[in-house]
This record gives structure tokens, sequence and C-alpha cells, in this order.
């Protein structure tokens, strides 16, 4: 049997070398995007492949404290849902480690025991780059199994796409196919656990003593009361929204002093939940209407799957040379154009501003790691008009961003930051700074949503010591 041909997808499957699957003890997943262990295509490969060859699967997991721009509120959050995995694999009978330190080492380590190594798919530059260092390194087959875009990103597209209008009918082109089950698979032989040193799974406390040690950046809290990590609390969530919230989700979307929103996006950047599950669950909701699901599955199919093309096909998608021609083009032009207010980055962190409604997104941030899509969109545009340049708010709003928000670093992020700078944009009336680059202004907040409403809520989440 060809282990290429498994019952996973060809086309979510890339051999990262020319290697051969060898003999050894164990089938070895690197688990670092795909953080769960429900419609894991790359877990599910591993298992066939395991189960071909009449072997264990044992799947490790590395942690390490500088993760680029990672801190205590995003680990927090990881380390949570790995809690969740390790339990979920042990009632699989899957060894599972949690191991501290360098990636590269520890990968080494267990790879030389391994017959084959397969690993999920990351579309960061840096997540691309670890891939390829395995794959060259290793002394057996390395597979790489694409498993956190419904539609696999190369198949969709084989290049970066100008906007949603043009990467939409090739993706419902492919859709049906995609749309399918990731049924659970037995594993036929266990390895032990006792012969795997690192984290015991049965005492998954010790995951959180052993990395609260190491020298990781704690200027940012953890928001663990508003948004504890794990493939179960993600479910709740979901099913909450679809029992109270999501009624409302098409009509209220714009709305940001409503909460009829999944709140999702973080278990989608850490790969605590599928983005194939919600598409299957929200489609086949008796209850919802079809405009609320036709919106739903805009965002987490077309509009997600856009950002993931974009970073995966632009190497400068966290530079302000990722903008389209004319965009950059014509914010330069306005480089010269006088600013009403031009605040410091520490200002804006400080959420220093004259502009109440732009103070409370801030807030929001800070205080719990999310904002509202909505005021995404101003929070970002503003940030443009009251800087001394372009590329000087492009890198503040990234700085801002990866800091405080829990899907921070994540290819929505990256393509959100742009979007506010033109890219999967048109251009619009020419103005004062934003040349033709979509304007927002506080008058229209006030025109589209109440906005005073926002701010209240705001104020009231935020904790009296703050």
């Amino acid at each position: 049997m060809n282990p290429d041909n498994l019952r996973i997808q060809n086309s979510r499957i890339r051999v990262l070398n020319d290697k051969l699957v060898r003999k050894g003890e164990y089938i070895l997943y690197w688990m670092q995007q795909s953080q769960r262990t429900e419609y894991n295509h790359a877990l599910e490969y591993a298992v066939e492949l395991a189960n071909h060859f009449d072997l264990p699967l044992y799947v490790l997991f590395v942690l390490v404290a500088d993760y680029p721009e990672a801190n205590l509120r995003h680990y927090t959050f990881m380390l949570e849902g790995l809690l969740d995995v390790q339990q979920s694999l042990l009632r699989r009978g899957i060894a599972m480690s949690v191991k501290i330190g360098d990636r590269d080492r520890i990968l080494r380590e267990a790879e030389k025991r391994a017959a084959a190594v397969v690993c999920d798919m990351g579309y960061l530059r840096h997540q691309r780059l670890w891939r390829k260092i395995l794959g060259q390194n290793s002394g057996c087959r390395v597979i790489c199994v694409e498993s956190d875009a419904v539609v696999p990103v190369e198949t969709a597209s084989p290049k970066m796409e100008y906007g949603a209008y043009t990467l939409r009918p090739k993706i419902n082109r492919l859709l049906e196919a995609y749309l399918r089950e990731v049924p659970e698979t037995p594993v036929k032989k266990e390895l032990s656990i006792r012969k795997i040193q690192g984290i015991d799974p049965k005492n998954p406390e010790k995951v959180l003593d052993a990395f609260s040690a190491q020298n990781i950046d704690r200027s940012v809290p953890s928001v663990s009361r508003l948004f504890p990590g794990g493939t179960t609390h993600a479910k709740h969530r979901v099913e909450e929204f679809i029992k109270n919230r999501a009624a409302g989700y098409a009509e209220n979307s714009n709305q940001p002093q409503t909460d009829d929103v999944s709140h999702i996006g973080p278990y989608l950047h850490f790969g605590q939940i599928s983005p194939l599950y919600l598409a299957l669950k929200m489609r086949g909701e008796g209850t919802l209407t079809g405009e609320v699901k036709q919106r739903f599955l805009e965002q987490i199919i077309v509009r997600r799957e856009l950002s993931i093309n974009f970073v995966y096909y632009n190497p400068d998608y966290d530079h302000f040379g990722c903008l389209p021609g004319w965009a950059a083009q014509t914010l330069t032009s306005h480089l010269g154009d006088k600013r009403d207010y031009v605040y410091t980055r520490g200002q804006l962190e400080a959420a220093e501003t004259h502009d109440p409604y732009w103070n409370a997104s801030l807030k929001e941030m800070k205080h719990t790691g999310y904002m509202h899509n909505y005021m995404r969109m101003y929070w970002a545009k503003k940030v443009i008009e009251w800087s001394k340049s372009p590329e000087d708010a492009f890198k503040t709003l990234l700085y801002l961003n990866n800091k405080y928000f829990l899907d921070g670093r994540d290819p929505n992020s990256y393509a959100g930051v742009a979007w506010a700078f033109g890219l999967h944009d048109r251009p619009w009336k020419e103005r004062p700074i934003f040349g033709m680059v979509r304007y927002m202004a506080a008058t229209g907040l006030e025109r589209k949503c109440d906005i005073r409403a926002y701010v209240e809520k705001v104020e009231a989440g935020i904790p009296v010591s703050d």
C-alpha cells in the first residue's frame, strides 16, 4: 500500500523530502498549528499511516518560550487547549508528550526513532521555514497534511488573489468536494507513555507548572476568565452562539454594541477548532435561516481563506510593502498632508486620544483580547490618520494587534491590518491623508450603530482595579 494514498485527500498532502518510510519505533506526529484531536486531517493521516505499518503513533508538541511575539496571554490560552488535547489523545490510546525547550533539537531526537514524520500545515513565514528545515534534516519521510483550511490553499488558487470576488468562485467550485466529515480511525497499536520522556498527560497541571518557570513575556495578562482555551470550550461557544445569538448574526454583524457574534476567532487561530467542523455544523443547523448560514460561511471559508491566500503568497505580509501598488502610491503621495492629531505609540497603547470611541476599542482589546470586527476596522483606520506616516501606522497596528489580541499573529490579523491600507479593496474618492484608500469617520459610527452603547459596554466590563 502506498502511504501517500490513505483516506485523507491527496490534495491535502505534501511530501517534504525524498526519503523513505524506514524501520522505526513509531510514526511521529509533530503537532504545531492544528492543536486539536477532532477534524484533524494530519492526526488521522498519522493514525492511518501508523496502522498501515503496524506501528504505534507518538504525538509531540514542543513549547518554546520565544515564539514570535507571544506573551502570557497567548501561552495561557494555548496551554489550556493542550490539556484538552492530551486528555483526548489518552482516551484514544495515543501517546503524547509536551516538551519544553529547543524545538529543532527536540524534534531531531524524536525523529531518530521514527519510521516517518507527519506534521500539520502552517501558513506564516516562520511556520513554513520550520517545516522546510524538518524535511531537509530528517532521515525519514516527512509528510505535511493541511487541516486548517476547508479548501487547501494551493488547490484553491496558485497565486495571490485580488479580493474575495476573485477567490470566492474558485472556492465555490471546489467546496462540495471538501465539505466532508473526518472520521476518527482507531489505533491498532499503542505506545506506552512510560517510554516517552516529557510531561505526563495523566498529570496535566504539570504542563502549566513546568512552563511557568520559563522566561516568557508576562507583560500582557491572561484573559482565561473570558476566553478559556481548548476544543471543549470552543464547541460550547459554538452551541451557545447557535442557541442564543446566531439569529441576529446577519442583522447585527456591524453592531458592536451587541454580542451577536461567535467569538470563535481565538480558537481558530490556535487550531483548537476546525473551520471544516464549523462549516458543516452551521450548514446543517436546521434552526438558522439561509441568510445567517450564508453570512457565516462567507466569513469562515471565503474571507478566512482569502487571508490565508494573502500570507501564503505574499512574503511581505507583515510589512508596508505588501500593499497593492495603487494603495501604497496614494498613501505616500499624501505623506505631507496636515494631520490634526498625531499620537505616539505610547499614547495610543494607553488609549489617550481625543476619540472616546477609539479609546473604548483599544480598552476592549487590552482587557479582553478581543475587539468587535466593525470596531477593528475603525480602530485601524484612525491609527493611519493619527500617525506621522502610513509606514509608522502599519508598524504600530501590527505591534498592538499581535500583542493584545488572542488571535493576533494570524493570517486574518495580517490581512485585516493590510485591508485598512487598501488590501483586498478598491480605490475610493480621494481625500487628505488617505488618498484613495477607504476612510472611516466617527460620524459614520454614530449613524450606523449605537456607538455610545458600545462605549458603555466596554467600560462596564473593565475591572475596577484598572
